[in-house]
Parts: C-alpha cells; structure tokens; sequence
C-alpha cells in the first residue's frame, strides 16, 4: 500500500474507521475488485463496459467527508459521487453510469459536468478557467445529509455545492469507470473540517 495514501487519517481508531468506510467487494461490478489494502478498487480491461462501485457504508443523516483518488487514466467518462443501493453498477458501453438514473448523483472529472437522472446538470466547478482533474490529485467529496447537499474540495479548495436537495434514503460513496486497469482509492475522514 502506499504509504501516502491514509495520510488524511493521523490515528489508529481514524484508520480503522476508514478501513470499515471502504470500498465493498460485495457492491461492485463484476468487472472490478478490491486490492488486497481495501482501499483501492482496479477495473479489468473489459471492453465496451462501464462500470461503478458503492462504498461498504451509507449515509442517512450527519455531515460526512471522504477522498477519492483517481491512480490510473480516466479514459472517456470517470465519474465521482454517491448513489442509493438502488443504482446500477455495470452497463454496456463507455458512459456516465453514475448520475445516469435518479438514485446516482455524480460529477464527470473529464469533461467537468454534473450528472443526475440521466442528464448533464451544468458545468462544474462554477470557477473560471478551472483545470482539468490530474491523476493522482485527491478529491474531497462533501454529503450533508441535514441540509441535502454534496459538495466538492480540491487542493483544500471548496469547489462550491453541485447538488441540492438530495433524498432522505441512505447515499453511498461511488464511482464509475470506464479505462481498463484504472486504479481508485478512496479514504473515508469523517465529518467535515469547517473554515
């Protein structure tokens, strides 16, 4: 594992935490498996498939943060977000299966748009002239479960709110890929850091 990777979380009881907060081998594609670290899903070159993978815990009240890493190429179509346990995890083809029905919500890192019930949701983050997302470059993901919002931070930056009035059912950490042997970590931090 490397050794940067639970740099975000200082103590024992955060690493434990963030080890039961996962990726679940049990909620995935068929086309993708958990790395022996836990942390870290890689999706097998299976052609003319996208295909996602809910974290082990969701969410149904309180503020909770987490980061996702993207360690390999994006391809096409490299989706970050949340979904209900209702969303599907594979689909035929190279698009945003995230964002793609009403139980996912997610933001395109390659082309920079929101996805939600099967529409693009506008151009996200809301700041001029913002970079592309680089491989390897953390994401904050934000849910208020309170308010019904998800957010984004890069570089400590707040990237704004991309989704509003988000359900009251429970919301997993999710991803969808589309590049053969792409790699994604993700880290769960707990409640969000305010300021």
């Amino acid at each position: 594992m490397r050794s940067d990777l639970l740099s975000s979380v200082k103590t024992y009881k955060s690493k434990l935490r963030a080890f039961f907060h996962a990726w679940s081998p049990r909620d995935c594609s068929r086309n993708i498996h958990i790395k022996p670290n836990g942390f870290t899903l890689h999706r097998n070159p299976v052609a003319q498939s996208t295909d996602a993978c809910r974290a082990k815990i969701g969410f149904y009240q309180g503020r909770h943060a987490w980061e996702v890493i993207w360690e390999g190429p994006l391809g096409t179509v490299a989706v970050v977000g949340i979904s209900t346990r209702d969303a599907p995890l594979q689909c035929q083809g190279y698009v945003g299966l995230l964002g793609s029905d009403e139980q996912s919500w997610g933001w395109n890192l390659v082309d920079n748009h929101l996805l939600h019930n099967g529409q693009t949701q506008g151009h996200y983050p809301r700041l001029n002239n913002c970079p592309k997302y680089q491989v390897g470059e953390r994401i904050r993901v934000v849910l208020d479960c309170e308010i019904g919002t998800l957010s984004f931070e890069r570089s400590y930056e707040f990237l704004g709110v991309a989704f509003r009035g988000l359900p009251n059912r429970k919301l997993y950490p999710t991803i969808s890929a589309v590049y053969g042997n792409t790699e994604v970590s993700m880290v769960y931090l707990g409640p969000p850091m305010d300021g």
